[in-house]
């Protein structure tokens, strides 16, 4: 009775530690509250970003074609507007970091997922700090890129941090 009492509260446990392991995979909008107690929601989800098609055409650096996004007509409506996003803090280098859909190890860098998985920063505060994997909630302006392959598909622009 013991072992079988052991045996359900580790598999309990599991279930329980893989849905916090994970809390941007739903692609739900959540609701948070910042240390001042204002409840913010995101504006924005990693589903909405991820419903993206992409377009070959030849570019002036790659005449053989490359794929181009072709953003979806809800996420061209939020363009330059103030939007909530919660996701992951990956570094980029040392004074640069991006959002991510995934912790770091499981990232868009690493071969794990798309480009829609990921969100470049530009902070208000250019000074900002973080950690890497650090699960954050930023306030700022969207900005979607179609044209410039070099460059992030998705940016968030005077960006704050409202809840870590």
């Amino acid at each position: 009775m013991r072992k079988a009492l052991f045996i359900i509260s580790i598999i309990v446990s599991g279930f329980v530690f893989a849905s916090m392991a994970s809390p941007s995979g739903a692609g739900i909008p959540k609701s948070v509250t910042s240390t001042s107690g204002t409840v913010f929601s995101d504006t924005l989800n990693w589903k909405l970003l991820g419903q993206i098609k992409f377009l070959k055409k030849p570019s002036k650096d790659y005449p053989e074609g490359v794929m181009f996004p072709v953003i979806n007509p809800t996420l061209k409506a939020k363009n330059s507007r103030t939007i909530y996003m919660t996701g992951f803090i990956v570094p980029i280098d040392n004074k640069n970091y991006a959002l991510s859909k995934n912790v770091f190890a499981s990232c868009f860098f690493c071969g794990q997922a798309g480009p829609e998985t990921i969100m470049g920063i530009k902070f208000k505060n250019p000074g900002t700090k973080l950690k890497t994997d650090q699960y954050v909630t930023l306030q700022g302006t969207f900005r979607y890129n179609d044209n410039d392959v070099d460059d992030w598909i998705y940016h968030i622009e005077n960006a704050v941090i409202v809840s870590k």
